[in-house]
Order: C-alpha cells, then sequence, then structure tokens
C-alpha cells in the first residue's frame, strides 16, 4: 500500500505540471512584479517574496483556462510558420537581420518573463526589438493601442496596412517549401474564411487551417 501511495503521489505531480497554471488575478500581479527583466538587458534573478510561488518556466503562468487556450493555438500556429525561432537573446536575433533587408523580421520567445513573445524587425537604421503584450486574451506590440486575437493577425495587419512596418519574415528553411508557398496563395486568393467551402479533401483542408494567414 505504502508503495502505491507514493506512485499516486508522483503521478499527481506530473499531472500538476503538465497542466496550465492558473493563479487568481491579485497572486499573478504579485508575481509579475517580481518578474520584470529589461528586455536588451542580462536578466535578473527573479526575488520570490515570503509565501509567492516559484515560476519554474520561462513563462509566466496564465491567468484562465481561455489564457490558456489562446497561447496553445498561438503556439502551433507559430510553429507552424517557419520564421519562429523559439528560445533567442535579442543579440542573438539582431545579429540574424542585420544583413537583411529593411522590413525582415522574425518572431522569438521574449527574453523577459512576464511577456510571451517578441518581435525582431530590421529598420533602415539597424535591427530592433518589441515585445509583444498578451492581455484580455489579445496581443498587440508594447506601447501600441491596436490588438489581435493572435500573434500572426498581428503581423498581418503590420504587412498590409498604412502603418505597415514589416515586410518579410526571416524563415528558418530558404527556400520557402512549395507546400507553404501554394498553401499561402490558396490563403491570398480565397480568404481564410472559405477553406471550409473548397472543393478539397479532408488531408488538404486540414493542411490549409494549420497556418491561414498571408504572411
Amino acid at each position: 500500500m505504502v508503495a502505491d501511495s507514493n506512485l499516486t503521489a508522483r503521478a499527481a505531480k506530473a499531472r500538476d505540471r503538465l497542466e496550465p497554471q492558473v493563479l487568481e488575478v491579485a497572486e499573478q500581479d504579485a508575481v509579475e512584479a517580481e518578474l520584470q527583466v529589461p528586455e536588451h538587458g542580462h536578466q535578473q534573478a527573479a526575488r520570490a517574496s515570503p509565501g509567492s510561488k516559484r515560476v519554474e518556466t520561462h513563462f509566466r503562468t496564465f491567468r484562465t483556462q481561455s489564457d490558456y487556450e489562446v497561447i496553445k493555438r498561438t503556439c502551433r500556429y507559430l510553429e507552424s510558420s517557419g520564421f519562429y525561432w523559439g528560445p533567442m537573446t535579442v543579440e542573438a536575433a539582431h545579429s540574424k537581420l542585420k544583413s537583411e533587408p529593411v522590413g525582415t523580421f522574425l518572431i522569438r520567445d521574449s527574453s523577459q518573463r512576464n511577456y510571451f513573445f517578441s518581435l525582431s524587425v530590421k529598420t533602415a537604421k539597424e535591427p530592433i526589438s518589441f515585445r509583444i503584450q498578451f492581455k484580455g486574451g489579445l496581443f498587440s506590440l508594447d506601447g501600441s493601442k491596436e490588438s489581435f486575437t493572435c500573434v500572426v493577425q498581428l503581423l498581418e495587419h503590420f504587412t498590409v496596412s498604412p502603418k505597415r512596418f514589416l515586410s518579410k519574415p526571416l524563415r528558418k528553411v530558404r527556400p520557402q517549401p512549395l507546400q507553404e508557398l501554394c498553401r499561402k496563395r490558396i490563403i491570398e486568393s480565397f480568404g481564410k474564411d472559405n477553406i471550409e467551402q473548397l472543393p478539397l479533401n479532408h488531408v488538404l483542408r486540414d493542411y490549409l487551417q494549420t497556418f491561414p494567414f498571408q504572411v
């Protein structure tokens, strides 16, 4: 019976690590206040106050289950994008963009724990980075009033709107695979809202849904 109890306890701990962490708003604010780290500086050690929970992952904990679902969906899209570079320092991102044309950009994990993602882009002068805020289920560039339900929608907006300053993403694999180019062309021609009406088999339709954007 002792062995069974120990096994049950270990299984419960493993389940807790895999499930999304959801904190009360007041508790979450306290954690975020402890984890303020400058984007361009070296990460500082987070000081845990008495009674606060230790954050063991790079990302902050989730306020709600719905926030967790939004981030999970966004990560799925980014993994299919080809220009999400995952964990990367701001220096490494700027180094990759330094010789690229103006407007070239990439998405990476933010080096600041209370942000999920950062946008790095080559400007006429030099590469710069923007933290991407996530609040109330919406994403926005730090300091911008425009918000979006997905990071890729944010990127689409700033590649086609009058305020555009993004041109093309820096992809991990170049040249871009033919199937990805075909997917992009179909989305551009018919729109992501019309995918279900296209005369395609479910395999092709599912592939279009993995990244229904024009970036």
